[in-house]
Formats: structure tokens, sequence, C-alpha cells
């Protein structure tokens, strides 16, 4: 199950710029970072296990294929962007004025009903 996925690195580069590194497996990545633990306490139970990473924050879970780690720099600019999108303001639309001297039936309420005397 872990080997078929990809394994992203998130960085910045010098200019500014995000620089997106894939690899093809954990032990690949582990030539190049120092492994520090295993996660054991993600809420996505196909996380758990991974490998964590001295300077990455990760896993996270982009898709069923792929598996990102970033650098504390991009995690911290991508959670402040993700935090301060709005959310799209939905547009009410305004109920239509019944014409002049037009009796004003609710729609869609149940009618009176009337209830038969008992004696």
């Amino acid at each position: 199950m872990l080997e078929n996925r990809i394994i992203r690195v998130i960085s910045r580069e010098s200019d500014g710029s995000l620089r997106t590194r894939d690899y093809e497996s954990t032990e690949a990545l582990g030539e190049i970072h120092e492994k520090i633990g295993v996660d054991d306490c993600s809420t996505n139970l196909s996380l758990r296990g991974m490998p964590l990473y001295r300077g990455l924050i990760g896993p996270i879970s982009e898709n069923k294929a792929i598996v990102r780690y970033e650098s504390p720099e991009v995690f911290e600019s991508m959670t402040k962007e993700w935090a301060d999108k709005k959310p799209k303001r939905r547009r009410r639309r305004s109920p239509v004025p019944a014409p002049a001297g037009a009796a004003v039936v609710s729609a869609g309420l149940p009618q009176a009903m009337a209830l038969p005397e008992t004696v």
C-alpha cells in the first residue's frame, strides 16, 4: 500500500517560489532527511506508520496516491493563506413583491384544518 505512493516534498526557493520534489519511496527521502520517528497519531489512518523527518512537517495526505511533506516556512505560509480565505457570500434572492390588491398566500405552509366537534 505504501509502495505505490508518491512522496512529495514542498519547500521554498531562495527567490520565494515553491519547489516541489517527488520521491518514489520513503527510503529515497530518508537518504536526504534524517528520520526521527513514525506517525502514530494521525486522524487519517492511511498515514499512520509513515516516517517523520527532521525539518519537515508531515505526512499530509494530498490524495490517495500522494503523501506530502512541507518545510516549516511553506507550512506556515500555506496555513495562513488557507485561514485568510473568506468563504464566498451567497446572494439571497429577495422575494418578488405581490401585485397591488392581490391576496398574499403563503406558499408551502400547511393550511389550518377544521377539527370535528365532539359532544
